[in-house]
């Protein structure tokens, strides 16, 4: 065999069940975000408005679930979808785009998780404080080439640990939305019904909430992404929804439960992990004790199942000619090996940046949500595309995620679009290598508009954090 030939070759993609594809979706979507819930609601509004927040991100990402579901049917050829989807529906450099998007949006949700653990544990260990000391950094960064080293052994085994975690980390949260009811106090949730003096309209709380809810909504896409490994196509949208409707209800369940144990003002006022806080208000240190070892559960096997998703993404468009050659490569046991390597450095340089940011899990946690809306809004825009003229109620499904999309973006605000374009921008030096080795045009006309704005938008945003107009 030549050398090119075992450049290209690629090992026979590891197969996975119905189950444990939802375990993916599930253990992707249960993760930090989950155990900031009540903190993050109480800074921005009351139990009226994260009822309707609730509602709106609930139908607008199950809209979203529905578009992937429908997409895998009616286009099985395009795997990863997320990415798949944009190239197909509005060209390569988009496509590109998105891939590197949701890549970049992954890997900085990874640091959330070791913010989170460190913050954790920095209850006991002041000098870790809330996860952005500098040897909070140091043990993260420990933590990541770990992880590294294990999900090097192969996917499948990956797979079967994350499927276990899935189940031991679900307990906890259901214990604590059952203790908070048991305690919970009417009159203390009543007090918290229309929101504090701070919150400002009905509509700015429910919009301030939008990103916390995309954040713990990541990876409701997690079994398209992974769809060359699904033993029959159909799983990956049976997966997809499953995961869906197993954890939306224990996401709202924390949230408005919390409002009956404390007042919003002081759980806004609390450390993270606020669940923890909350639950030790209501039963004592056993509560935050019992609820901190399901985080670092939690938050370690999520960690495991996006970490195996970013490089997937990169390892299918490196495949599909839209990212260098390199990024192809794979181990005998099916592990994208220098994609790994990429995902594990962006998240190591994201880390590093949270010592000079004012609230690193805030800021990881609304970058993450931020880099995924463009990726969701192609995704969406695809189904749009491909919805017209057939099933009405498809292209409606279609229509109304295309929407919710666009809605997040202008929640996001000015200052994460802008952050995100400074990400993207750079991204393009990988289109432009790949292009070089396919010895093709690097771009056409629409391409280059396409790279003016992602400059233009880069440039001032960095201009905007040097004179402080935006911080981080």
């Amino acid at each position: 065999m030549s050398q090119a030939d075992t450049k290209t070759q690629s090992p026979p993609a590891a197969k996975l069940s119905l189950p444990t594809l939802t375990t993916m979706v599930v253990g992707s979507m249960v993760g930090a975000g989950v155990f900031s819930l009540p903190r993050r609601f109480a800074q921005e509004t009351g139990v009226a408005g994260a009822l309707i927040a609730w509602a709106v991100a609930g139908t607008g990402m199950l809209m979203l679930a529905f578009v992937f579901q429908t997409l895998a049917v009616r286009r099985p050829d395009l795997d990863a979808g997320v990415y798949a989807y944009a190239k197909a529906g509005f060209g390569e450099y988009l496509g590109f785009f998105s891939a590197f998007g949701y890549w970049a949006s992954a890997c900085v949700g990874n640091v959330t998780y070791w913010v989170l653990i460190m913050s954790t544990i920095g209850a006991i260990a002041p000098a870790l404080g809330d996860g952005d000391t500098a040897l909070a950094v140091v043990l993260s960064s420990v933590g990541l080439w770990l992880f590294f080293a294990l999900i090097s052994r192969g996917v499948k085994e990956a797979a079967a640990i994350n499927r276990i975690v899935t189940v031991a980390k679900v307990v906890p949260i259901i214990v604590f939305v059952i203790l908070a009811l048991f305690y919970l106090e009417p009159s203390v949730f009543a007090g918290n019904f229309g929101g504090a003096d701070y919150a400002g309209s009905l509509f700015n709380q429910v919009k301030g909430t939008m990103l916390a809810t995309v954040f713990v909504f990541l990876g409701v896409e997690g079994a398209s992404v992974y769809s060359r490994h699904a033993r029959r196509r159909e799983d990956v949208g049976r997966a997809t929804i499953l995961g869906f409707v197993s954890v939306f209800a224990i996401f709202a369940s924390v949230t408005i439960v919390s409002y009956g144990l404390m007042p919003m003002e002081e759980i806004a006022e609390l450390r993270q992990p606020s669940m923890a806080e909350v639950l030790e208000h209501a039963v004592g240190t056993w509560g935050k004790v019992f609820v901190s070892v399901g985080l670092i559960v939690s938050v370690l096997g999520a960690y495991l199942a996006w970490t195996l998703m970013a490089a997937e993404v990169l390892y299918v468009a490196a495949k599909d000619d839209d990212m260098p050659r390199f990024l192809k490569r794979a181990t005998a046991a099916d592990v994208p090996v220098p994609a790994l390597v990429m995902s594990t450095v962006l998240s190591q340089i994201v880390l590093v940046v949270t010592l000079f940011s004012d609230d690193a899990f805030n800021f990881a946690l609304d970058l993450t949500s931020a880099l995924t809306l463009i990726p969701f809004l192609l995704a969406a825009g695809f189904a749009v595309k491909i919805g017209r003229g057939g099933p009405l109620g498809q292209l409606a499904i279609a229509v109304i995620a295309t929407l919710y999309t666009a809605f997040l973006i202008y929640a996001a605000g000015l200052k994460f679009v802008l952050v995100s374009f400074i990400i993207y921008a750079p991204a393009t030096v990988l289109f432009v290598m790949a292009r070089r080795e396919q010895g093709r045009r690097l771009f056409s006309p629409s391409e280059l508009v396409i790279l003016a704005v992602s400059v233009a938008g880069a440039v001032l945003g960095i201009v905007a954090l040097a004179v402080g107009w935006i911080s981080l």
